[in-house]
């Protein structure tokens, strides 16, 4: 069962219906998270009332989570637990780290609305998961570079702007439990450093910040994920449009912006060299920008518009060496 507490907390928020729905099951005094799906013996995940997402465990047992209105301040949970207790960038390997997630419908650079969790951080959906049935597809390096957002069995989940119904539990491959809001498994992103930081955005064109309902956050078009752009050799297909410069990248060791050493990032105006040159394997940028294989801008170069996922697909695998900007 997933118990909600009776004690609402007061909000400016102009009221809506899914608000008003909410308000219903706080009446009630008692909201029930029941598991839907099947193929899995054991308790996993659960979801109620938004139709939209139902994971794959078949409800034998009881993940005895509490779901609580307000945040985690509010509801005073000990200082060092749960989200506060989890560092930037790092899954949350430890048993304290999971004893509560907040859930907040918040902004976040320029996503408005998005959730963060407890400690400001930007929570991300993933476009080959899926949500009905729930499901993450991130494992092994990926669930490294895009920590998932997990809880233990008797954790609380606080919900604060995030509607009650929207919100459940999915098992992974490896038996822990993720959150999962509107059916989409939620994560952060190992380089966002600090609250309200949104490095993860667009990233691969499957990555977007994830909104209260589970939607995508920042997508053009209703949540259509942008069209991410080949890189170009600067001497071809002078005809296609071409992105805004970008004034920063991410540079990742490995493709499919997984890294297996530090990714490093570069910005600036100009020529810059990086700092670890002839190791990168993909990347994500801001807008267009040269590469080169030689220090000082020099040597070869190619022109990209945007993130790339595997270099060798455009012959620049572990050969950047310095970049231009602008």
């Amino acid at each position: 069962m997933l118990s909600k507490d009776t004690n609402t907390r007061t909000t400016t928020r102009t009221p809506s219906k899914k608000t008003a729905l909410f308000a219903s099951f706080a009446a009630a005094g008692v909201l029930l998270l029941s598991a839907c799906g099947g193929g899995d013996s054991d308790d996993g995940a659960a979801v109620s009332g938004s139709g939209s997402g139902s994971g794959s465990g078949s409800g034998s047992g009881s993940m005895n989570l509490a779901l609580k209105t307000g945040t985690a301040e509010q509801n005073n949970a000990p200082e060092k637990t749960g989200d506060w207790a989890n560092p930037p960038g790092k899954a949350a390997s430890k048993p304290v780290q999971r004893k509560w997630v907040q859930l907040s419908a918040s902004r976040a650079g320029d996503l408005d609305p998005v959730v963060v969790n407890g400690s400001g951080f930007t929570l991300y959906r993933f476009d080959k998961d899926t949500a009905s049935p729930s499901k993450s597809t991130c494992n092994g390096a990926c669930a490294t570079t895009w920590p998932p957002v997990l809880v233990d069995r008797g954790s609380k989940i606080f919900v604060d702007g995030v509607n009650a119904p929207d919100v459940g539990v999915v098992k992974r491959d490896d038996g822990t439990r993720q959150v999962t809001i509107g059916g989409w498994p939620v994560y952060r992103f190992s380089k966002d450093l600090k609250p309200g930081d949104t490095n993860g955005q667009g990233v691969g064109g499957t990555w977007f910040g994830v909104q209260p309902d589970g939607q995508k956050s920042g997508a053009q078009g209703g949540g259509a994920e942008p069209t991410e752009a080949p890189g170009q050799d600067q001497d071809q297909d002078q005809d296609q449009p071409q992105a805004a410069p970008a004034s920063s990248a991410i540079l990742f060791d490995d493709a499919n912006f997984s890294d297996n050493g530090p990714a490093q990032g570069v910005a600036g105006k100009d020529c810059q060299n990086v700092a670890r040159p002839k190791v990168t394997s993909s990347l994500s940028a801001s807008g267009s920008m040269k590469l080169w294989s030689s220090p000082d801008c020099k040597g070869t170069s190619k022109v990209i518009n945007g993130d790339v996922a595997d270099l060798s697909t455009i012959g620049f695998d572990n050969r950047i060496a310095s970049v231009t900007f602008g």
